[in-house]
């Protein structure tokens, strides 16, 4: 870590994105299109936090990396390679959790909220850092907070936790649209893996999962039976389930232990009725196959 920080925004070539947005009463917020921050946590109960150079905006104040989003970049992205600049944030190190916006009509700042999936150490890595800190989470409000981070905090940290996971009764789902899936059972549900594959990727709406702010990005694991068992598909972050024997049994274990994980909303999507029975005992709520073939 260098001795002083050199005064003054860093040199080089400018994005369109790195320019003030003006409201219509004359409001101004950094970043043309919009701005966005990383919050990752280690999973030990820290944050990582940075403490912002004098001649940035609130300056001497604490808070998460980031900053202007770039000419068609969506805020995810932009929260990543931001953090990456200022902090050396590992691009392929953060599990995405949720994402939180706040929308002033002209200008709207997203907070990406992620859990580290490998240990790192920050880096300062721009002259945007007076210092880069894993901040215990009790400890984050005896910090000077910078406004809108002091002010979004509470939240934030009130969902720190929060983990949903979606159990999928493959066969259920496959076999609720006559689509000819009978004639290839594996073929079915190797599609309906890449489908929730996609959907694991680009996460679900807050509102489907009655939970608050913007996205979600859930655990997720589909059971498949039977000649299903074939099919292939579907990465990290989907877990895939080949149940030996009963489907139904595969899953109830499955949403068990996501329920004694910790994990909420535990979602089971079936339209099985004995099914529904036996996983709601558990805590877990249930919805039929349309409400996951809706988010396809």
């Amino acid at each position: 870590m260098p001795d002083t920080t050199p005064p003054g925004p860093p040199p080089g070539p400018r994005d369109p994105g790195d320019a003030w947005a003006v409201g219509p009463d004359g409001t101004k917020a950094w970043g043309r299109f919009g701005a966005a921050g990383l919050l990752v946590d280690d999973g030990s109960g820290r944050v990582l936090l940075q403490h912002r150079v004098e001649w940035s905006h609130h300056g001497g104040t604490w808070g998460i990396p980031g900053g202007a989003r770039h000419l068609g970049e969506d805020a995810v992205t932009g929260a990543l390679r931001e953090s990456a600049e200022e902090a050396g944030v590992p691009e392929d190190g953060v599990d995405l959790r949720h994402t939180a916006v706040l929308d002033l009509g002209f200008w709207t700042y997203t907070t990406v909220v992620g859990r580290a999936s490998r240990a790192f150490e920050p880096v300062i890595a721009d002259r945007e850092s007076l210092e880069l800190a894993w901040v215990p989470v009790g400890d984050v409000e005896d910090l000077p907070l910078h406004p809108g981070f002091g002010a979004s905090w509470p939240a934030l940290r009130a969902r720190i936790e929060t983990t949903p996971h979606v159990v999928v009764d493959a066969a259920n789902v496959v076999g609720s649209v006559p689509d000819g899936w009978w004639k290839d059972r594996a073929g079915a549900a190797s599609r309906l893996l890449g489908s929730v594959g996609a959907l694991a990727a680009a996460g679900v709406s807050a509102e489907v999962l009655a939970l608050p702010f913007d996205r979600w990005w859930p655990r997720w694991t589909v059971v498949l039976e039977g000649a299903a068992r074939d099919a292939v598909g579907a990465d990290d972050p989907v877990s895939v389930v080949r149940a030996p024997g009963s489907g139904d049994d595969a899953i109830v274990e499955a949403a068990r232990a996501a329920v004694d994980a910790g994990h909420t909303p535990v979602v089971v999507v079936t339209a099985d009725r004995e099914l529904r029975a036996r996983v709601e005992e558990l805590g877990a709520a249930v919805h039929g196959p349309a409400w996951l073939r809706d988010q396809f």
